[in-house]
């Protein structure tokens, strides 16, 4: 039996505009005077390490901040990366200057779906503190709540089986009870290989159908029975 819902963000509850075209060149944007602003600070030096881990070198302030720059333009996956982004999202957020976006048909199904007893959860490559500022900024209030956790890059890579064996290891349920909710077809044959049902999403029509999975074109397609 369905008891848990685990969901991905881009191209599935939200816009990958939103996320493409408003996030990340808001953090492009900010991110050179954030760091300057906040360079003694203990999270921003154990980030730019984390930069430097990746590059294999030293770097200045300006240095790190070029690539970081330059790993926004690549859309690269990497967790110090992400960690910062949500950290200038947030100010953003707070400021009034960013609103997350949701399908209109995303708070619905996920209060239906909670109020049916399912626990929810997201996995997305933006950072756990990104997620929840998505979904505690949105048109339709505070989704937050709806949500029993968050799972990013540190559980591991989103087309790798062994992430997703991982979540089910913390969610202490079996992959049958378990349905993975994406648009890309590598997510969901990573998910299916860890023993989770699957559903892709496509409601954008430059997803790749991926034939091997369910597909929905929205949540009201989504079929929670085996």
């Amino acid at each position: 039996m369905l008891k848990a819902i685990v969901t991905d963000i881009e191209g599935t509850t939200s816009s990958i505009e939103f996320v493409h075209k408003t996030l990340f060149p808001y953090a492009k944007a900010h991110l050179r005077a954030f760091l300057r602003e906040h360079a003694g600070e203990a999270q921003i030096q154990s980030l730019i390490d984390d930069v430097e881990a990746v590059v294999g070198w030293d770097l200045s302030i300006d240095e790190a901040a070029d690539t970081l720059e330059q790993w926004i333009v690549e859309d690269r996956k990497l967790t110090p990366l992400k960690t910062l982004q949500g950290l200038i999202w947030k100010r953003g957020y707070e400021a009034g200057e960013l609103k997350g976006h949701v399908f209109d048909d995303t708070p619905d199904y996920l209060r239906r779906w909670h109020a049916q007893g399912l626990k929810l959860y997201v996995y997305s490559s933006g950072s756990v503190a990104a997620q929840k500022l998505i979904f505690g900024h949105t048109a339709y209030g505070d989704l937050t709540p709806l949500f029993s956790g968050y799972f990013d890059t540190r559980i591991g890579g989103k087309r790798e089986a062994g992430s997703y064996r991982e979540i089910l290891k913390q969610l202490r349920l079996p992959g049958s009870d378990v349905l993975f909710l994406s648009d890309i077809g590598e997510e969901l044959d990573a998910a299916r290989e860890a023993g989770l049902r699957t559903t892709q999403l496509l409601r954008d029509t430059s997803a790749t159908p991926a034939p091997r999975h369910a597909q929905a074109r929205d949540f009201s397609d989504v079929t929670l029975d085996d």
